[in-house]
């Protein structure tokens, strides 16, 4: 009789040499409630790790804005440091001293009053950004209107129809009028002439996007706060501005710092911008600053103690991570002005060498260029009828590249764009294979959409 050796004896009485992921250990995995049983850490990682597998590769994700790549560093970095709270200030101090480092360098980027005394706060990203900005425009203007003996229940919000979702919740879920400007013709975005026609004595605010999500264009923040000088000189309305520079926060003080946006503007009340975008960290961290600390309603600032320490906190999230926080920290420090200058100029690079080689293509026409963000928008051009820009998204997903297509909003349904936003990482190299899958997407949907040719009969063939 054949003995059993040692290694199948350790095998059989010793989880620990078990192989790390098998399919014969794990049937099944439950996918509607928990197992009852637990499993090695190999395993649930394996699974895991397998199921999203199936996602899109995140380095050809031309879709989202959000950062997919950072140096080794970093990510030994998030590693050690996932296990800090942000909101837990007098446990974790240093990481509560970073997070004030980092408003007052983003205070001197965007150029505020006084740097070293900024206000402003760390985010779950642009979004939570947006709702604290809109909640202190909403406050304010009702603190005006009932110190003059006015009603304030009646608050509406400016902003172009092209704003990200995020503005259409907060309006919903703080109980604020959206007066959405419609997009007019070639004009994807808003204008001063139009956001004017919308101000009356309840708007809190006006919104203007660095960097509008539909095609990536900036909108003129500095005539904006021009038209509402002048409406101010002319009626007595005096009517804030946030900035919703999302993703323009971190790409205009690099690319274009001649172009007059931000604090240096009186009119701005307050700046948000995603560091998970172009400020290059992973998800998710945003930022939120204030021009003055009047600009920030005292009874929104809570302060809790019983983590230990009175701290304030201004958020709507409480518990959240900080080690965002500090790989934006490592990215200052790290990159620099001039680094950051870099790598955005790089991106606008290699967008500009897409949108010119789309261009010249008989298929597409552009509809922006990506000379303001890192991102451009195409459409099919008006003699294209047999295929859409949806068969081309669709087309080119099959070789891994995720384009999205979409209608841009209402007055301009009939539009229907492709967009490309270039991030950290996306080379010149990668630029060109894109292109030539799209004209292999091209190719192919024209040959589909042309008409069978008919068989020739054989020679001395008849009927």
């Amino acid at each position: 009789m054949t003995g059993i050796s040692s290694t199948t004896k350790r095998a059989a009485g010793d989880l620990t040499v078990l192989p790390r992921f098998t399919r014969d250990t794990v049937v099944s995995v439950p996918k509607d409630r928990m197992p009852d049983q637990e499993m090695l850490p190999q395993s649930a990682y394996g699974i895991v790790r397998d199921e999203v597998m199936l996602d899109g590769n995140a380095r050809f994700n031309l879709a989202t804005f959000v950062t997919t790549w950072m140096d080794d560093e970093a990510d030994r970095l998030y590693a050690e440091t996932v296990d800090k709270n942000m909101v837990d200030k007098d446990e974790y101090p240093q990481t509560a001293e970073i997070e004030s480092r980092c408003v007052r360098m983003l205070a001197d980027l965007w150029n505020a009053p006084d740097a070293a005394d900024a206000i402003g706060t760390s985010t779950t990203g642009s979004s939570e950004g947006c709702m604290l900005g809109g909640l202190a425009l909403k406050r304010r203007w009702q603190h005006a209107r009932r110190a003059a003996g006015k009603p304030f229940d009646r608050p509406n919000l400016v902003m172009g129809q092209n704003v990200q979702v995020v503005w259409e919740k907060f309006a919903e879920y703080w109980d604020v009028e959206p007066r959405y400007v419609p997009l007019e013709g070639d004009d994807l975005y808003l204008t001063a002439d139009r956001a004017v026609r919308f101000v009356d004595e309840n708007t809190i605010g006006v919104v203007a996007i660095l960097g509008s999500t539909m095609e990536g264009s900036y909108e003129p923040v500095a005539q904006i706060c021009a038209a509402l000088d002048e409406l101010e000189e002319q009626t007595g309305l005096n009517v804030p501005v946030h900035v919703d520079a999302a993703s323009g926060g971190f790409v205009a003080p690099f690319l274009q710092p001649d172009l007059v946006w931000d604090f240096r503007l009186p009119r701005v009340a307050s700046i948000q911008a995603s560091g998970h975008k172009y400020g290059l960290v992973y998800p998710g961290v945003g930022w939120v600053l204030w021009r003055h600390t009047e600009n920030l309603p005292e009874e929104l600032v809570f302060k809790v103690n019983y983590l230990g320490g009175n701290m304030p906190t201004f958020a709507l999230n409480f518990s959240r991570p900080g080690a965002q926080v500090l790989l934006q920290y490592f990215q200052f420090l790290r990159l620099g002005r001039d680094g950051y200058r870099r790598i955005q100029q790089t991106c606008q690079d290699v967008a500009v060498h897409l949108s010119e080689a789309l261009k010249d293509m008989p298929e597409f026409e552009l509809v922006s260029d990506g000379r303001d963000l890192p991102v451009f928008a195409f459409r099919m051009a008006d003699g294209i009828r047999k295929y859409t820009a949806y068969d081309v998204s669709r087309k080119l997903r099959e070789r891994g590249w995720l384009v999205p297509a979409y209608t841009m909003p209402p007055n301009r349904e009939d539009l229907v764009v492709l967009r490309v936003v270039v991030r950290n990482g996306f080379s010149h190299d990668m630029a060109d294979l894109f292109l030539r899958d799209v004209r292999v997407a091209v190719e192919w949907l024209d040959g589909l959409a042309a008409p069978m040719p008919q068989e020739e009969e054989p020679a001395g063939f008849h009927h």
